[in-house]
């Protein structure tokens, strides 16, 4: 099977200093992959290369041919501090934003209908007209991941989008990206390893570099011996943080 996206042998900066040497990683229709990894490893760097915001010094990213162009069919979920809430934009048209460059849409009326249909479904049909300056966190989450899927796309990447969500909200967020991994690919960035660990497939361990890990079950033996200093935080009725052994 032709992978969706390609990444191979690629080093990736800023300013000519490298911040991700030598990764390679293969992105298949229906992947639900955890990025995890320390504050500064290159989650972010990761994404923006795959994003086309940032060119590798060296290695190459190849999409599939129906993906590729201009038009890439990727949704993109950024981190909500990254967002400018002194733009005066309305929620209805962040989401319409995402529109922009693809001719799936007959008319303004099929847009209209799907933009309300993600509003309702989101249960925030009823901040339409807000300013985005007026939101929450959690509520920004909801409008800028109908952005990200208004036209469907093949792959959708979000960065850490459970950082501001509220309680209520993060298990919806989850469930949601659940059925929708039934119609794309996922990459998720996240610190939160015990949550994630419940919905992702397989795990991406970013720091200098990738270690691919081909299922959701890691341990803090392999975390370590992939060089991926996080720790393993568990959740259930009593969540708790899975410690080294000590000697």
């Amino acid at each position: 099977m032709e992978p969706l996206i390609k990444i191979e042998n690629i080093t990736v900066g800023y300013n000519k200093i490298p911040v991700l040497n030598n990764v390679n990683l293969d992105i298949f229709e229906n992947d639900f992959i955890g990025v995890i990894g320390p504050n500064g490893g290159g989650k972010t760097t990761l994404l923006k290369a795959i994003l086309g915001l940032l060119k590798p010094f060296k290695g190459t990213i190849k999409f599939r041919k129906d993906i590729n162009g201009s038009k890439k069919q990727i949704g993109y979920l950024p981190q909500v501090k990254h967002i400018d809430r002194k733009f005066p934009i309305t929620v209805f048209d962040v989401v319409r934003s995402g529109s922009i460059m693809q001719n799936q849409f007959k008319g303004k009326a099929q847009l209209k209908l799907k933009i309300e249909e993600l509003l309702e479904d989101m249960g925030i049909s009823n901040i339409r007209n807000k300013a985005i300056g007026e939101l929450s966190g959690g509520q920004m989450q909801r409008v800028f991941l109908c952005r990200a899927i208004l036209s469907n796309p093949k792959v959708l990447i979000l960065d850490e989008p459970d950082t501001f969500v509220d309680n209520r909200f993060e298990g919806e967020l989850y469930e949601k990206l659940q059925l929708l991994n039934n119609e794309m690919a996922i990459i998720l960035v996240s610190h939160d390893m015990g949550t994630i660990s419940s919905y992702v497939k397989t795990i991406a361990c970013v720091n200098g570099g990738l270690h691919y890990h081909p299922s959701s079950n890691i341990s803090q033996e392999q975390l370590d011996g992939y060089n991926c200093p996080i720790q393993v935080i568990t959740h259930g009725e009593i969540p708790h943080t899975v410690l080294k052994h000590h000697h």
